[in-house]
């Protein structure tokens, strides 16, 4: 039987990139699009513009279904201070109204949540979902109100949910759909013969996911029912910036630079921030990840 799978925020990133993988089984997945904008970016038919501030447009998200993707979200660091409306609305208020909707419905979906490492304090090693928590912009506060709020929901109200804590994604299935990320940032400098620059000394570390594994680790999970009212951290490989830049920029024949913290910039940095999937990995089993420096080479 073809399991239903709602998406709401279909036009973001990491959700035209799990569309693409989702649609190369149609025996298996029947999807349902949904976004603010009057067409979706790739243009898929399966697709309704909704405004999610409105109980009437809310209304046409088909709720009965076995998977909710929530990807509706406002990304940031420092310009979250200034739009602190904006962020909240976008990140906060759009979750509860579709939980509203979910409850109107009587929906028995599980609610797919794509979270952050910014909810993290960052520290050598390996984090685990536990591990301390610290928020240092607005952003990283509403993805964890987020979480907070679907905890609540799933307590009060008995909701399914699971929530996805993603470090960096890169790449892409889908040409066009690409994220303002670290990888990215790091790509266009070099492809455009930039230099990249780095703040400090480049040493701070990173989990980094190939997109077409975390589109698989994404479905395989939300499937799961070993993966329902929980917190789960996707994971990849461990680098540093530098060696990050260093792998792009031999590609490419530029050169890395270091530049000085600017001020606010420094305050908000998270430090290393690597992730320990040994949680996911325990549910639907080990992973073996594409090559950061393979992607580099292609």
């Amino acid at each position: 039987m073809k399991k239903k799978i709602s998406i709401i925020g279909a036009n973001s990133y990491i959700a035209r990139n799990l569309i693409h993988v989702l649609m190369r089984d149609p025996e298996s997945y029947e999807i349902a699009l949904y976004d603010k904008a009057e067409t979706q970016a790739d243009g898929l038919a399966n697709y309704t513009s909704v405004d999610l501030f409105s109980e009437a447009s809310t209304d046409l998200i088909d709720f009965d279904c076995d998977l909710l993707f929530m990807f509706v979200g406002k990304t940031g660091s420092e310009n979250g201070f200034d739009e602190f409306d904006l962020f909240i609305d976008i990140n906060e208020r759009a979750l509860l109204w579709v939980l509203r909707a979910y409850r109107k419905h009587n929906s028995r979906a599980k609610i797919i949540f794509p979270s952050t490492r910014l909810v993290y304090k960052g520290r050598p090693g390996a984090l685990r979902e536990d591990a301390e928590k610290e928020f240092k912009t607005v952003y990283a506060i509403n993805k964890f109100a987020c979480e907070q709020y679907l905890e609540m929901y799933h307590r009060v109200y008995g909701i399914s949910y699971c929530i996805f804590r993603i470090c960096i994604p890169y790449g892409t299935l889908i040409a066009g759909a690409s994220s303002y990320g670290t990888a990215e940032f790091m790509l266009k400098k070099a492809t455009n013969a930039e230099d990249i620059t780095l703040y400090g000394d480049g040493k701070i570390r990173r989990t980094l996911t190939d997109m077409g594994d975390l589109c698989e680790i994404l479905i395989k999970a939300s499937l799961s029912a070993a993966c329902e009212n929980d917190v789960f951290n996707i994971g990849g490989e461990d680098y540093s910036l530098l060696e990050m830049a260093d792998l792009i920029a031999r590609r490419y024949g530029v050169q890395v630079r270091f530049v000085s913290w600017p001020e606010t910039a420094l305050k908000i940095e998270s430090g290393d921030t690597v992730f320990d999937a040994g949680k996911l990995e325990n549910a639907i089993g080990a992973y073996t990840y594409h090559p950061f420096a393979d992607w580099c080479q292609r």
